[in-house]
């Protein structure tokens, strides 16, 4: 198979479909891989790298798509990539599609078979290709969350951790999830005040027997939700329905009581958000205010770390990729419900029921497809 990496083009998106490991893996079965051009430069990962791994280099993006027979990606394609693709052609990446109807019907329309990582499951439970960038994401928001807590930032002017005499910041973080948890750790390392609340009281107990008195579990409701927020100098969103909307936990109106200067950060804007009050930014201008709230709602926080992110991404995405290039798409869904699960178009039909749901648009379930 011809597998294409092209340049992520998504607004300060540094990360790489493949690394030139991964491009090895590939070439070592037979498979041939092209790699646009400057690719993985901006991380340190060199033309010659990719070269040196078997993969042939492409000035631009045009001829990626027009001949490679799956395209591996790291964020949703864009207008202009959607355009490109064409019937058939397997499209491997993230695509959080349940609340962006204008990707969605791009896809429906171009016929490609588009596999999304982030509904891709495993034996385990769990989502493991979502896993990692869950768990940059979830130690990221408190940086970026500390951060913007500082005056010059638009915050109130508190360091997370306090100092001897004077209180260290509450963080509220909603959703007790790989993003949740891996928070959790960081906000406690800085020595902030942390409450975590979920709606699993068995990972709720898990947390208590870990940190013990250093963190405040709490069931999550309407109510507690509302009074730990509105408490909170920090609020991290950490909720997750798999590839559906995320649902919107913090109100407009809780939003409007919480302190001035207090800062929220959306880790599930992919999925639409979890604060009514949530749009996605960018790393260019990652915060705007809402009645005197900071909110961070950078989609693609990992991208910000972006070396990290890559291998940490390749680490879980390659096993599939080998499996697709190998055997075709049809048969590897067939020999692996996991990878099946992760088909959300199909030759113009949404295949991804969470999908279909959120966007009213008929299902069509992958089998009657394969």
């Amino acid at each position: 198979m011809l597998i294409g990496v092209p340049k992520e083009i998504k607004n300060h998106e540094y990360r790489v479909g493949l690394t030139p490991a991964s491009v090895r893996e590939l070439t070592l079965r037979g498979h041939k891989v092209m790699v646009q051009n400057d690719a993985g430069t901006a991380i340190g990962l060199s033309n010659k790298d990719y070269e040196a791994a078997g993969a042939e280099l492409v000035s631009g993006a045009a001829e990626i798509f027009k001949r490679a027979d799956m395209i591996v990606k790291v964020k949703e394609p864009q207008p202009v990539e959607c355009a490109m693709l064409r019937p058939g052609q397997i499209l491997y990446t993230y695509l959080h599609l349940a609340p962006d109807p204008e990707q969605t019907k791009a896809l429906i329309a171009s016929g490609a078979i588009c596999f999304a990582y982030e509904t891709i499951t495993g034996q385990g439970g769990g989502l493991p290709l979502l896993a990692p960038m869950s768990e940059v994401a979830g130690r990221m928001s408190i940086q970026a969350g500390a951060a913007h807590m500082e005056k010059s930032k638009g915050g109130m002017g508190l360091l997370l951790g306090g100092v001897p005499g004077v209180a260290p910041a509450h963080v509220v973080i909603l959703g007790a999830g790989v993003v949740g948890t891996n928070a959790l750790q960081v906000a406690v390392g800085m020595g902030a005040r942390v409450t975590v609340l979920d709606k699993n009281i068995d990972r709720l107990r898990q947390l208590d027997l870990v940190f013990g008195n250093r963190i405040t579990t709490l069931y999550s409701n309407a109510l507690s939700v509302e009074e730990s927020v509105l408490d909170a100098d920090l609020v991290i969103g950490g909720v997750l329905i798999p590839g559906a909307a995320a649902p919107k936990l913090v109100t407009r109106e809780m939003i409007r009581k919480m302190k001035p200067g207090a800062v929220v950060v959306d880790v599930a804007i992919d999925q639409g958000g979890c604060f009514e009050t949530s749009h996605a930014t960018t790393h260019a201008e990652p915060t705007y205010v809402v009645d005197n709230v900071v909110h961070y709602c950078v989609a693609n926080m990992p991208g910000a770390v972006a070396r990290t992110s890559t291998f940490a991404l390749n680490n879980a995405t390659i096993r599939h990729a080998l499996a697709l290039a190998d055997k075709g798409w049809k048969q590897a869904c067939k020999d692996d419900v996991h990878l099946k699960n992760g088909l959300n178009v199909c030759q113009g039909k949404i295949t991804y029921e969470a999908v279909a749901r959120d966007l009213n648009i008929e299902y069509i379930a992958a089998d009657s497809l394969i």
